[in-house]
């Protein structure tokens, strides 16, 4: 007999198994936190990939964008209210369940996507990604998010204030609880900003633009100019891999924080004047936006840069990066602490040290779920190498740049006061005047510690030092 309802039934009367709508915005988001969670990948990076095989653009690349960025940003404050919904401790639910669920939460907690609307599409696809049990198990959770708006569940859900102020701002700014701790010594005597900071890096960035000297103008670039550099453009949004420029390597997409630490490196005077200024050095160049600024600014000064990239794999990189630059010196594979140069060989030497990265947070929302503590202890002893090799590579009279995209005074604080404490034929110069960045003092006399609640550009510190 046919099947009154019109479908043909299974064997043992159960009716097919119902396709799940198409949604490839939310399947794009779905793919980039999977991507996160299984391959460690990096947001930025994968994203670009899953809008592109998914056919999307315009309102639904930059829906499927928000999506995925913003739940990895409230990623913790997500599994705090979730937390709340369920029966069981969040680590005994199935990955793929919890994917959906965190994209759910996203929608009916910080979107003005319709309650209806989250669960119906989150429950279709943990069906489609998970099966039926889980869209079941999705659909009751996020029925009880819908109660109460984010507000009203962070005042539920978070340490009291009063008490426990560091516990509630991680709760309610997204944070682990000794980032958090972290950031706020790096503030010094103005922790109280600590919430403004938390609240800076959740929000999503504005996309920053940068044109390669010598080979792209700002005015090529769309969007209003950065307000230091003179090379950079806040785009008013779509897609940069658009534009031509963009698309031949002609410019890039690089924050205005980056961009300064190259700046600087270039503005610093050399004390010797009647020495030469003609070899530049990017001791930590992956993945090469900093070296294609700094080439471009070595061609202009009649210098060359050479670029050390530790990682084959991202020395590569730094090539494409500077394909077609004026001022190239050559990419060469080698570890930044036994570089294969002979000592005072440079002018001009820039340590971009790999960091923790929490200055950079807004743009890496998965780092501050990945990054420990403990982390540092592989970190700091790097960075103090590192530096101490620009030291002895560069010449009496010039100068090196120390830069991390950290506030956190273990990696710039420490670093550069142990240098100073050790050696006697180091300086440290006032780099301030050179970037011409108000309200931007370092915890160091002379150091510039920028800040995305202050000035919208990543939290980059940068010291200037000089080989006496």
């Amino acid at each position: 007999m046919a099947d009154p309802r019109g479908r043909r039934s299974r064997p043992g009367g159960r009716p097919p198994r119902r396709r799940a709508p198409d949604d490839p915005p939310r399947r794009a988001a779905y793919d980039v936190l999977r991507a996160v969670r299984v391959d460690d990948a990096y947001t930025n990076l994968v994203l670009p990939g899953a809008l592109r095989a998914h056919g999307l653009s315009g309102r639904d690349a930059a829906f499927a964008t928000e999506l995925a960025s913003g739940t990895l940003r409230r990623r913790g404050t997500y599994d705090a209210v979730l937390t709340a919904c369920l029966d069981r401790p969040l680590a005994k639910v199935e990955a793929k369940a919890l994917d959906v669920l965190r994209l759910g939460a996203h929608q009916l907690l910080s979107m003005r996507v319709p309650v209806h609307a989250a669960i119906s599409t989150s429950v279709d696809l943990a069906r489609d990604r998970a099966g039926q049990g889980a869209a079941g198990f999705v659909n009751a959770v996020l029925r009880r998010v819908a109660e109460r708006d984010l507000g009203a569940w962070v005042r539920q859900v978070a340490p009291d204030p009063a008490t426990d102020p560091v516990g509630f701002a991680a709760v309610a700014h997204s944070h682990p609880r000794w980032v958090v701790e972290r950031l706020r010594e790096a503030l010094g005597d103005r922790a109280e900003e600590v919430d403004d900071l938390l609240a800076a890096d959740t929000d999503a960035p504005a996309v920053v633009l940068v044109a390669r000297l010598g080979r792209s103008t700002r005015a090529e670039l769309p969007g209003e100019p950065t307000r230091w550099s003179p090379f950079g453009a806040v785009s008013g949004g779509g897609d940069p891999a658009g534009l031509p420029a963009v698309a031949e390597g002609r410019a890039g997409v690089q924050d205005e924080g980056s961009q300064l630490v190259a700046l600087a490196l270039a503005r610093a005077e050399l004390a010797d004047s009647s020495g030469a200024d003609e070899r530049w050095l990017d001791l930590c160049a992956g993945p090469g936006g900093k070296a294609a600024l700094l080439a471009g600014l070595a061609g202009q000064a009649g210098a060359v840069l050479t670029a050390v990239e530790r990682q084959p794999h991202r020395a590569g990189l730094v090539r494409r990066a500077l394909t077609g630059s004026p001022g190239v010196g050559g990419v060469v594979v080698a570890d930044g602490r036994r570089p294969p140069f002979e000592a005072g060989s440079f002018d001009r030497v820039l340590v971009d040290a790999p960091c923790t990265g929490l200055g950079a947070l807004r743009r890496r929302p998965e780092s501050r779920w990945r990054r420990r503590p403990e982390d540092l202890d592989v970190l700091v002893p790097l960075q103090r190498d590192l530096l101490d090799a620009a030291l002895d590579l560069v010449r009496p009279g010039g100068v090196v740049v120390y830069a991390t995209c950290s506030p956190v005074l273990a990696e710039t604080r420490d670093i550069v006061g142990r240098v100073l404490l050790r050696r006697d034929d180091v300086l440290l110069e006032d780099a301030r005047p050179l970037l011409g960045v108000p309200d931007a003092d370092g915890p160091l006399a002379g150091t510039v510690q920028l800040w995305p609640h202050r000035h919208r550009t990543d939290a980059m510190f940068v010291a200037l030092l000089r080989r006496a």
